[in-house]
């Protein structure tokens, strides 16, 4: 039987709105883009790595950098990456230009997902694959008190339950997600109609989206670093 082909994506794109070149600018002694490319390279299951961009410098940088290894960029057309593109057509688009049979959602915005939960991922994709799962992603359990256009929407108010009986809300995370390049391109989402899903860590569900986003997230990574190092007690 033909080895399945696995790559992960790393989506960059230089113009973010909120927190700008988040993914490119200092974090710490890092960089978001090279801290998710360190942690890839320890997930033995990929074939390869790639970083989709839109920006010609990346693609020289991370071609220059990364030669000889399994990491290489790809140029993304402007369109995907202008506020024009909607998500569905960006999703599509990913899936028609990468060349793999299984596609691994990687972004930089969730900076702390560890390569052994990536592994966890592939492994049970590859183990549900053409069963009753399309797909694999990393999810956060919600135990909060949900309104919505003035009303409550996952309990009673009148007899309000301990938050801990709350009903279990799964909260996509995207810090990882295992689709097939099929399946990608045919639901134009990487969350197909069959997920699995795993709920990963609250430090791995982190994700940065906002500028006190990113500062907590650095300051973390610094702890962790410290820690690591045996700095702090």
């Amino acid at each position: 039987m033909k080895k399945m082909r696995i790559v992960a994506v790393i989506p960059i794109r230089t113009d973010s709105q909120r927190v700008k070149d988040k993914n490119l600018r200092p974090f710490a002694d890092t960089t978001l883009l090279d801290y998710k490319i360190r942690t890839l390279l320890e997930v033995g299951e990929l074939d390869n790595i790639i970083v989709n961009t839109n920006s010609d410098d990346l693609v020289a940088r991370i071609n220059k950098q990364y030669a000889g290894r399994k990491v290489r960029a790809q140029r993304r057309e402007d369109y995907y990456a202008s506020s024009e593109c909607s998500g569905s057509e960006f999703f599509q688009h990913l899936g028609q230009v990468t060349d793999t049979d299984i596609f691994v959602y990687a972004p930089c915005t969730s900076p702390f997902i560890k390569a052994t939960t990536i592994s966890q991922c592939i492994q049970l994709f590859l183990q549900e694959q053409g069963r009753e799962c399309d797909c694999v992603s990393t999810v956060s359990s919600i135990k909060e008190f949900l309104w919505l256009d003035g009303k409550a929407i996952n309990y009673d108010p009148q007899h309000a339950p301990n938050s801990q009986d709350l009903p279990d809300i799964m909260a996509l995370n995207f810090g990882c997600t295992v689709t097939g390049r099929e399946s990608l391109i045919a639901n134009r989402n990487i969350i197909g109609k069959k997920p699995k899903f795993i709920i990963d860590s609250d430090i791995e569900a982190i994700d940065i989206d906002t500028p006190l986003d990113f500062y907590i997230a650095e300051q973390l990574y610094i702890k962790l670093n410290l820690e690591h190092k045996g700095l702090l007690d």
